[in-house]
């Protein structure tokens, strides 16, 4: 039996820019198993963006500390219990950080039910398209920015795992659909695999304001941010009268030491826009409708949620920092067991 769990801890705070330097592993000893608990050895763990801003400041959550253990999710398999609610082999998901395994009272796991992980999905769902990830582009189209049948939504990060998703979301919902990626090819993605109407590679394009002015000659109804910065002033210098802005992410910001900001500000006083930011658990009592809703998608091929599986724990750190470059294409995934 397993007794040790090799973890990634934060060894300290970038200034500016992560580095691997950032990042420790460490090994710590499962401690004994008491009345009620469980031993989860991982299968998958997720990196996300989102976490750089929490190694540098205060966000939504508490800054982390050199020396906690570096935010994640996670699917894996309940190796040992002593709780009614678990059985060994029952698949369960958590927020439990990247770490091989983890000894738990079970608060916070989630039992995944085998009728709703079943194909065409797999366990990795709970930690993709059924959650955090598809749930915030779900709940950042339907609930936050309430797009409407005809209208038009302009997603940036259009080829990441949010942003791909709010696109289809939108585009189930009847909207044209216009992402902003960073290469020819994450443009051909987001058109010819996620269905998108137009997409703008920002890199060819020297004034992204004109840019999205020529391939929305109407206007922008919709704006779902995951960038900020340069991005974010351009569409609003493109919103439609009365339009509405989902800030979801900004990952032009989280590296920079002094935040950017604004610039296009009276942008907002002009078109009479509202701006709204929002996390995920926000909309927790309202999970599993969403989840139900967006199954029933990716079961009818109407929603394709991308993965891309990385081997090895001892890789985590550098797919995280991958994602700083542009190099992902979709929800990218750290696979621990070979054969999971």
């Amino acid at each position: 039996m397993t007794t040790v769990s090799r973890n990634w801890v934060l060894a300290g705070a970038p200034e500016g820019a992560p580095h691997f330097d950032n990042f420790r592993m460490v090994s710590v000893e499962f401690p004994p198993l008491r009345e009620g608990g469980i031993r989860v050895a991982n299968t998958y763990i997720s990196v996300d963006p989102g976490v750089l801003d929490r190694l540098t400041r205060d966000s939504y959550a508490p800054r982390l500390q050199p020396g906690e253990v570096i935010d994640g999710f996670s699917v894996g398999v309940v190796a040992e219990s002593r709780n009614p609610r678990f059985e060994v082999g029952d698949r369960v998901s958590s927020a439990n950080g990247w770490r091989e395994g983890y000894v738990s009272s079970g608060r916070g796991v989630l039992r995944l039910h085998p009728a709703v992980f079943s194909p065409p999905l797999t366990e990795r769902a709970a930690i993709g398209a059924l959650g955090v990830s598809g749930l915030t582009a779900y709940f950042g189209i339907r609930r936050v920015a309430e797009a409407r049948d005809g209208e038009a939504v302009l997603v940036s990060s259009a080829a990441g795992p949010v942003g791909s998703t709010a696109l289809q979301v939108a585009r189930i919902l009847g909207c044209r659909t216009v992402g902003i990626a960073g290469s020819e090819d994450k443009c051909r993605l987001v058109t010819d695999e996620l269905g998108a109407d137009e997409c703008i590679n920002y890199r060819a394009e020297p004034d992204l304001a004109a840019a999205i002015s020529r391939v929305c000659p109407g206007g922008v109804d919709v704006y779902f941010d995951n960038v900020g910065a340069e991005t974010l002033d351009a569409a609003l210098m493109n919103m439609n009268t009365g339009g509405r802005v989902a800030i979801s992410g900004q990952v032009s910001e989280y590296a920079r030491i002094q935040p950017r900001g604004i610039r296009a500000v009276g942008e907002m006083i002009n078109r009479r826009l509202t701006m709204t930011g929002f996390v995920v658990w926000d909309f927790l009592p309202h999970f599993r409708e969403a989840m139900s809703e967006m199954r029933e998608w990716i079961v009818t091929d109407r929603l394709v949620f991308r993965e891309e599986i990385i081997d090895g724990f001892e890789n985590a750190p550098a797919a995280f920092l991958g994602l700083f470059r542009g190099e992902n294409r979709g929800r990218r995934l750290i696979r621990l067991v070979s054969d999971a």
